[in-house]
């Protein structure tokens, strides 16, 4: 792990995923509840990378300019937004649209079918 991301298992598990995975989190469900597209998600979850790396730099002495450790933290941050957005989206969904849609798990949601009407 060190060679890769540029830092050791504990930095790791302390600020990628306790610290800015956190953030990460937050972010994914801020953008599901503002309605905005998945895709803002992961454009903030790479800045938290960078964030992520300016941390681990700062507090570490752990190497800022590590393109690996970028891409393993990043990639780690945008799974960790994009997890938070669907559960996020879905709830809303379901909480919204209680009439159009039920929760089929945590992370789908079906159309409810239309009530039956008989013409006679």
């Amino acid at each position: 792990m060190d060679l890769l991301s540029g830092n050791g298992l504990g930095v790791f598990i302390g600020v990628t995923l306790c610290v800015t995975g956190f953030a990460a989190y937050m972010t994914g469900q801020a953008v599901a509840n503002t309605w905005k597209p998945v895709w803002h998600a992961v454009i903030y979850a790479l800045l938290l990378g960078l964030v992520d790396r300016f941390l681990i730099y700062a507090l570490f002495e752990g190497e800022l300019l590590s393109p690996a450790g970028y891409a393993i933290d990043s990639a780690v941050l945008v799974a960790i937004a994009l997890l938070a957005f669907r559960i996020a989206k879905v709830r809303r969904m379901v909480q919204q649209y209680p009439w159009l849609y039920a929760r089929t798990g945590p992370f789908s949601w079906r159309e409810k079918s239309p009530p039956r009407t008989d013409a006679h």
